[in-house]
């Protein structure tokens, strides 16, 4: 199943509504994706809202079976059931489907795509595209040069991963304990297992018989997926912080060949999709205030494991809503359409 080449494309956003449909929206219209029809689909509580885009209001449309008749591209981000039953439908509409749950990712017959990483995975698709979990675009993004240059053999990785990680309430409850707390008034914890203000929660997802998180379990299966590579090793503990957008993750790699931390930043340097900010003497170094809102992963704090031989640690900072979750949909769409 190929798109056939236009100048402009019918799209549908699927979870408009929500914090991910939100900033597919902006970054659709900041990098001028050219559209010449969008349809706004969301849950039947969200139909008849309306919605804005590029200076125009769009009334949002309920999600059906008969939503993409005549769309090209249909981005999805409204969680993994609604994924496994409207995704064949927009399939067998005549859309290519990128869907950014967790649906569809270790499906054997589904791509699972970061662009900076494996492009070429997009044109094997069968209609649906995956986009990985957000923490495992973000390290892998990083891993990649590292990996051409040196055969990664193992990854030790914590994560320390915002409130928009888990959806537009989880932030708002970050928000509403912050104000309640400084107005003297009981904290309310629905979004998360325990109160997320001045607390940190080793627990995302939910956990499972080896007493790893799915969370954690994707980081795994994802990472030697996109990366083409089972060989990896990859252990990781994710914990959730109280900071409202972009996951911060500090990565341990062990490498066949040893790469310097000089060699890193020259590495790191000429990747795609990675800005450099290291230099401790003047207390530089990537931190989510600073990293919100922008499109490139940050890496920093990188340093030759003094515990290990051929091995590195470094830290790495990304928008969630941005890398991790809208901006990746969308770059695997503009290889779509640009090839």
């Amino acid at each position: 199943m190929t798109l056939t080449k236009k100048e402009k494309y019918n799209v549908a956003v699927v979870g408009a509504t929500g914090a991910v449909g939100q900033v597919f929206l902006d970054i659709l219209a900041e990098r001028d994706f050219p559209i010449n029809e969008l349809k706004l689909l969301a849950s039947k509580r969200s139909a008849g809202k309306k919605v804005k885009f590029k200076n125009i209001e769009y009334i949002v449309e309920e999600l059906t079976h008969d939503s993409f008749k005549g769309i090209d591209i249909a981005l999805f981000s409204a969680g993994g059931g609604r994924s496994k039953e409207f995704a064949p439908s927009a399939v067998k509409a005549g859309a290519i489907v990128i869907d950014n749950s967790s649906a569809f990712r270790m499906d054997k017959d589904v791509p699972l795509v970061v662009p900076e990483v494996n492009p070429e995975d997009a044109f094997k698709h069968n209609g649906i595209i995956a986009n990985p979990n957000c923490t495992t675009i973000i390290m892998v993004v990083a891993l990649k040069p590292l990996h051409d240059y040196g055969k990664i053999k193992r990854v030790i990785v914590s994560s320390y991963q915002s409130a928009s990680g888990a959806g537009a309430k989880a932030m708002q409850e970050l928000m509403d304990q912050a104000k309640d707390w400084s107005n003297g008034k009981p904290l309310k914890t629905e979004a998360f297992q325990h109160q997320i203000l001045f607390n940190v929660i080793p627990h995302i997802d939910v956990f499972m018989d080896n007493g790893y998180t799915r969370e954690e379990m994707k980081m795994y299966n994802e990472t030697k997926k996109i990366m083409g590579d089972d060989s990896i090793e990859v252990t990781a503990t994710c914990v959730r912080v109280p900071v409202l957008t972009a996951h911060s993750e500090a990565v341990t790699v062990e490498t066949e060949k040893k790469i310097t931390s000089n060699k890193a930043r020259e590495l790191f340097n000429n990747a795609p999709g990675i800005q450099v900010l290291d230099n401790p003497k003047e207390n530089e170094y990537p931190m989510p205030l600073f990293v919100s809102g922008k499109d490139d992963c940050y890496v920093g704090r990188i340093r030759e494991d003094i515990s290990k031989e051929n091995s590195l640690n470094f830290w790495v900072v990304g928008d969630q809503l941005r890398k991790g979750a809208a901006l990746n949909a969308i770059q695997i769409a503009e290889l779509l359409i640009y090839q």
